[in-house]
């Protein structure tokens, strides 16, 4: 199973961003960020977001992540 907050992590890190710079973005805490990044799932409305400011679909690494565990 994909731990979504390191993979958020990950691609802040292949971006080149920061916290502050997602955190401005998505309108909150720097705290608030590092929380998410934290956790090992989300609710899909916050990831929708999160895809929309780093224009990177998680759902769909998600998607074939569950795929290739079923076979």
């Amino acid at each position: 199973m994909v731990n979504i907050g390191q993979r958020i992590q990950e691609e802040l890190d292949r971006q080149e961003r920061t916290v502050s710079w997602m955190a401005r973005k998505m309108n909150c805490s720097r705290n608030g960020i590092y929380r998410i990044l934290k956790k090992n799932s989300i609710d899909t409305a916050l990831l929708g977001q999160i895809c929309h400011v780093l224009h990177y679909n998680f759902f769909e690494e998600l998607s074939e992540n569950v795929m290739n565990e079923e076979k």
